[in-house]
């Protein structure tokens, strides 16, 4: 599926683009090119249903889900129905730029939990920087961040939080940030062995060899990952910057293992749409 024309309606005028910049302003509404215009999919031969003052992506698809994701180069952008206007809305999770025919592709949204594992930020007594910043991270793979907890480092309080959000949530994904060092209270590694029915120790492996091109002491990190059931999930470091940059090494392959994990695809050999 590719992009067949990028229009932008003025009311009096419409004109096409070879190329786009899309994102959210200041305000969290869309940009289109730098001014704040709703952005439509829109199948062929419907360019004249643009409203006026926005933006489109004609599609070479007929047909397509009124919600999910669609992804378009490095973009990714939310679909809802716009109910004033009978038309798919395209809302940005991750902004860049898009030339005209480009390939996409549409994608199911998968659902993701965020534990942060801090004695002090359970207390309230540090402010949660890594929680909220791998929610951005997921949410752009094409996740719905449904739960969020902070949680000290307690072995008997993240076990069974874990086994509610797998088993009774049916999560798809949790990420788990804290907990991965040497401390006598780092237990989230031992948390995830003790919930987890397979281990995928390559998760684990990617993240370390990626942290040690930055610094020696990633050897020192247990960061883990486990399945239980239709679930993954992973233990990243506490630190934001560490999570993130742990999260970037492994976020590329994650849907793919999800979609396999929830019997969406069972190529694991297959290339990447």
């Amino acid at each position: 599926m590719r992009i067949l024309e990028i229009l932008e309606n003025e009311g009096e005028r419409q004109f096409v683009h070879t190329l786009c910049f899309v994102g959210v302003n200041g305000a969290g509404r869309t940009s289109f090119n730098g001014t704040e215009r709703q952005l439509f999919l829109l199948p062929p031969g419907a360019a004249d249903r643009l409203p006026d003052n926005s933006s489109g992506f004609v599609v070479s698809a007929r047909e397509f889900s009124p919600s999910g994701f669609l992804s378009v180069q490095e973009c990714l952008f939310r679909i809802r129905l716009s109910e004033d206007h009978g038309l798919a809305l395209l809302h940005p999770e991750k902004s860049g730029f898009i030339p005209l025919s480009s390939a996409c592709s549409f994608l199911r949204p998968f659902t993701a939990g965020i534990i942060t594992v801090s004695d002090k930020g359970s207390r309230g007594e540090r402010e949660d920087g890594s929680g909220p910043a791998l929610a951005a991270e997921v949410t752009a793979l094409g996740a719905d961040v449904l739960f969020t907890s902070i949680v000290p480092d307690d072995h008997e309080v993240l076990v069974p939080l874990l086994k509610e959000w797998s088993d009774g949530k049916c999560l798809d994904l949790i990420l788990c940030t804290g907990g991965t060092g040497f401390s006598p209270r780092d237990v989230t590694p031992e948390a995830l062995d003790a919930v987890g029915e397979k281990h995928v120790p390559g998760i684990g492996e990617a993240m370390r060899a990626a942290s040690l091109k930055i610094t020696p002491r990633a050897i020192l990190s247990r960061a883990n990952a486990v399945i239980r059931g239709k679930t993954l999930v992973i233990s990243l470091p506490g630190s934001t910057k560490a999570a993130l940059e742990c999260f970037a090494s492994v976020a590329p392959a994650l849907r793919h293992g999800i979609e396999i994990l929830c019997g969406r695809d069972s190529e694991c050999g297959s290339n990447p749409v």
